[in-house]
């Protein structure tokens, strides 16, 4: 049911879009009021986080190392695995985030006859991640020339780079198939693999299954159903305007696709995608390893008064004196 369950609720919230748009005619409802409140909870929900992570203490370095640290100049260190700099931090977490560096080096722990415990690479995990992660991104760069007039440059080349095969119309986007395939691996990975599945929880699932709902919608429209884009593009560049007008005529599918988007929108901070922003307040990644040459003192540890000699003689004369110690 961990895995059945989000489905049959993603299935759900297409039925409320299709029976609010189609049936009750909430055009109003799903296209403006809808996207507004999700946008806000993005907003709100995703600040709340960040400010509660980044206003936790942190007073000593613990970054995550795997290789030499800076100590002596003639000994190199190892940048990316022990930053020393804020250069080499930044340079560690440009690796990160654009490439996955530790995940490129994850293994898979495999019990085997005998037993003998044995640890092998999982290049396909990073890889699938690093296809996913990419491909939505320019999927979502992509979409921005529904929400601007006239579309930038840059959008509009990787738009036509996305584009370039043209062996269908409208146009094929590798983006769209990328992000299909990656959706498929991850998908079954989670739900083949026995381990994988058995740490597996609902809220593992939800996302992707969410996630496959638009991408699979956003293919829909664009290769198969009749989509009504000049509708469309005025229903978002009035959201944009903040003079929002809704369009009956932007249609149900559409309307199922952007409640899907609100839904994972408003959904983001509260989940585990926020590790997209936690990615970049995690003291194991953007601190520099440098205790070796700075004292790091914890701020939040009260101040604790030092008792003089006086003080202390006071308090214990009798028993020095019964143990011969001698008085100042």
């Amino acid at each position: 049911m961990k895995f059945i369950a989000p489905l049959l609720l993603v299935g759900c919230l297409l039925l409320a879009a299709y029976v609010g748009v189609a049936v009750l005619r909430l055009e109003y409802l799903f296209g403006v009021v809808i996207p507004y409140l999700a946008l806000l909870t993005f907003l709100l929900g995703s600040g709340y986080r960040v400010w509660t992570w980044a206003r936790a203490p942190v007073p000593y370095r613990i970054p995550t190392t795997a290789g030499q640290a800076k100590s002596l100049d003639w000994i190199p260190y190892d940048r990316f695995e022990s930053p020393y700099t804020r250069l080499d931090v930044v340079g560690r977490m440009a690796l990160e985030v654009l490439l996955f560096r530790s995940l490129f080096r994850n293994t898979v722990a495999t019990l085997r006859p005998g037993p003998r415990l044995t640890y092998t690479s999982s290049k396909w995990l990073w890889l699938g991640a690093l296809v996913f992660h990419w491909a939505l991104l320019i999927v979502a760069v992509r979409h921005y020339r529904f929400f601007l007039e006239p579309v930038p440059w840059p959008i509009g080349k990787l738009n036509a780079l996305d584009g370039f095969l043209q062996v269908t119309l409208p146009a094929f986007y590798i983006s769209d198939a990328l992000l299909l395939a990656a959706l498929a691996y991850l998908l079954l990975r989670r739900c083949a693999r026995g381990p994988v599945r058995f740490l597996s929880l609902g809220q593992d699932y939800f996302p992707l299954y969410l996630i496959a709902g638009i991408a699979i919608s956003g293919v829909w429209m664009r290769y198969g159903a009749q989509l009504d884009v000049v509708g469309v593009k005025a229903l978002t560049q009035s959201l944009v305007r903040l003079r929002p007008e809704a369009q009956a005529g932007a249609g149900v599918l559409f309307h199922m696709h952007l409640f899907l988007v609100c839904v994972l929108g408003a959904y983001f901070p509260f989940s585990k995608l926020m590790h997209a922003g936690g990615v970049f307040l995690s003291p194991t990644r953007n601190l520099a390893n440098n205790s070796r040459a700075r004292r790091h003192i914890n701020p939040v540890n009260p101040t604790v008064p030092l008792p003089s000699y006086r003080s202390y003689e006071e308090a214990f004369k009798n028993k020095m004196i019964q143990s011969g110690i001698p008085l100042d």
